[in-house]
């Protein structure tokens, strides 16, 4: 039972090499996710979430077998 976790751009340089698994068991929402895969860091205010490449919110639901991605937010100008 595990749930493959992607960070990407700066959120990968802080945090992690950019893939890593994490046990499904006992996570329910994305923001378990990222709580188990960064030891219980907290998560920035406008960090873009994906599940099997679908956007999503931090409260929304996983499942066992799930990707889910972490994206730093998107500046522009």
């Amino acid at each position: 039972m595990a749930i493959k976790v992607k960070f990407f751009a700066s959120l990968r340089e802080q945090i992690s090499e950019g893939l890593e698994q994490v046990d499904a068991t006992g996570i329910q929402t994305i923001s378990d996710v990222w709580e188990r895969a960064t030891q219980t860091q907290l998560m920035p205010e406008r960090v873009l979430c994906s599940v099997n490449l679908e956007h999503r919110e931090p409260h929304e639901a996983v499942s066992d077998g799930d990707e889910v991605a972490f994206f730093p937010p998107v500046t522009g100008g």
